[in-house]
């Protein structure tokens, strides 16, 4: 049976990928499409806006991309690339939403945005999208350090927000997708777990240090002239997190990510990977996140 986050994205299951920069590309997105779920191509790289076309040759399912809006919001020509490619569904993050969801409307296409607080909720009803991503302080990536948990945001925003919401922040298995539909939500949306992937093109150093990561496996890093983020503890983010005076700030994130290197850069993971023991492919993923629910309602049902 379906809900209003699968019968507006045409999928199988409301489970999505996030759309990471450098690493949300066309093997990827059309693994996730192909497993049912919903694939998701970033924009801010060349290869990521080539493979808007290049994904069409290894699946015809939904394949969504994403809109960082600080990094277009001088160039509206972005809505004419995504047309060109027949994208259908464009995720919004990092920014006003009502600087392109009309325009994205009349180009035909369904708009999705990013939120961490009940207010940028209200601002993105307010500019017409059609659904929500709400994204705790737990998740990975660039977040507010004033920001909430899932476990708070999420029915905070549905209670008050009339709108279809996709939970992200310590997503990862079907345990944390029925939390997710008990606490307001119609799917759920994975950063970290689909890093940890058979599919991911990331190093496997990488992916070896989110396998091993513990409950305290990731720190939040202010450093001055960029966002808060939140990053691994290990590597070169230990030692900026350590005011190590030779450190160098954000490094060369493509070594990271591409040749392992760990100390190049700060990778950005949240802090589900404590809950990641092992790298699985992403059909595996999508389907048992979103297939074993009924398992884990009815276990705790049996817990009352």
């Amino acid at each position: 049976m379906g809900n209003r986050i699968t019968a507006l994205l045409g999928v199988d299951f409301p489970v999505v990928q996030a759309p990471m920069t450098y690493i949300a590309r066309a093997e990827l997105a059309a693994a996730v499409s192909e497993a049912g779920g919903l694939g998701v191509i970033e924009t801010l790289t060349d290869d990521g806006r080539a493979d808007l076309l290049r994904v069409r040759e290894l699946t015809e399912r939904p394949v969504a991309a994403n809109l960082m809006i600080q990094g277009w919001k001088a160039d509206p020509s972005i809505v004419d690339t995504l047309a060109a490619a027949g994208v259908r569904h464009v995720f919004t993050s990092a920014g006003d939403p009502a600087l392109f969801t009309a325009r994205l409307h009349e180009a035909g296409m369904t708009v999705v945005h990013v939120v961490g607080s009940l207010k940028a909720a209200r601002k993105a009803a307010d500019a017409g999208v059609d659904a929500l991503v709400v994204e705790g302080v737990e998740g990975g990536g660039f977040k507010s350090m004033l920001g909430a948990s899932t476990i708070v945001l999420l029915p905070l925003i549905a209670e008050h927000v009339d709108l279809p919401i996709i939970a992200a922040g310590g997503m990862c298995d079907a345990k944390s997708a029925a939390a997710a539909l008990v606490l307001g939500a119609e799917g759920v949306q994975m950063g970290t777990r689909m890093l940890a992937s058979a599919e991911a093109a990331v190093h496997p150093n990488f992916k070896e240090a989110i396998v091993a990561a513990n409950d305290a496996g990731t720190v939040m890093l202010n450093i001055p002239g960029n966002p808060t983020m939140r990053v691994l503890h290990t590597g070169l983010a230990a030692r900026v997190a350590a005011h190590d005076p030779d450190a160098p700030l954000l490094g060369r994130i493509t070594e990271l990510y591409f040749d392992g290197d760990m100390e190049a850069s700060v990778a950005n993971t949240g802090q589900v990977s404590s809950r990641i023991d092992e790298v699985l492919p992403v059909t595996e993923i999508v389907r048992r996140t979103w297939t074993e629910i009924e398992a884990a309602l009815t276990a705790a049902r049996g817990r009352l």
